[in-house]
């Protein structure tokens, strides 16, 4: 029954074990010397100007959370459109259905996001 989990221990090993010879070679390799531009803050490639502690608005995070939220609900798309085939042949269309419900429930939270103004960057 071990030997069932022989390819997630090998798999981890090769992980860990890629991981810390590029750490390695990074350290072995790399330079070494450090310079007034290398100890600069760089962000974006863009120099940063004003103070770091400025105000953002709560539309960003309100957007944020939105887009990952609709984000995810995407990914459910992909497992259920890869087993479509197969449960229709079995169980008619009910899977179908389901999937019509979730993407309406979906669809109505989306108008509401949108009504609300979650949606407009202002």
């Amino acid at each position: 029954m071990l030997t069932d989990y022989l390819p997630i221990l090998l798999l981890l090993i090769f992980a860990i074990g890629f991981a810390a010879v590029n750490l390695a070679l990074t350290h072995l390799i790399g330079p070494k010397k450090s310079t007034q531009a290398k100890l600069s803050v760089y962000e974006s490639g863009v120099q940063p100007v004003g103070d770091t502690r400025q105000r953002i608005s709560i539309r960003f995070g309100l957007i944020a959370m939105l887009f990952i939220i609709f984000d995810i609900e995407v990914v459910f798309l992909y497992p259920w459109a890869i087993v479509f085939k197969k449960f229709t042949e079995n169980s008619g269309y009910f899977i179908l259905i389901e999937m019509l419900v979730f993407i309406g429930i979906l669809f109505l939270g989306y108008i509401y996001a949108w009504k609300k103004g979650g949606l407009s960057w202002d």
